[in-house]
């Protein structure tokens, strides 16, 4: 399965950006559909954003849309998550993983360590 690691969290200010990257291991990421998940203590996972295999599909959380992007690169063998007008309530520890073709919202791999994000306000 695809193994991933994620990067670029930090502390920002309300309304500041982050741009956060997901590097993957294997020969294969170019065929799995990816997506972004974040969860802070106490709350269930939240899906935040996913994209087709080919980057030519996305799907976002209501919560995000508009403010976040996501994109990949196959060469790199990675995707990223551009996150602007950052809001307190986006404060999460983010997480890649494959997810299945059928479900954006169901991940299918194996979990990174994740990456902290922490909005003040």
């Amino acid at each position: 399965q695809v193994q991933v690691v994620e990067s670029g969290g930090g502390l920002v200010q309300a309304g500041g950006s982050l741009r956060l990257s997901c590097a993957a291991s294997g020969r294969t990421f170019s065929f799995y559909r990816m997506g972004w998940f974040r969860q802070s203590p106490g709350k269930e996972r939240e899906s935040v954003a996913a994209i087709s295999a080919s980057g030519g599909s996305t799907s976002y959380a209501d919560s995000v849309r508009g403010r976040f992007t996501i994109s990949r690169d196959n060469a790199k063998n990675t995707v990223y998550l551009q996150m602007n007008n950052l809001k307190p309530e986006d404060t999460a520890v983010y997480y890649c993983n494959a997810v299945s073709v059928s479900n954006w919202r169901t991940p299918i791999g194996s979990w990174g360590p994740g990456t902290q994000v922490t909005v003040s306000s």
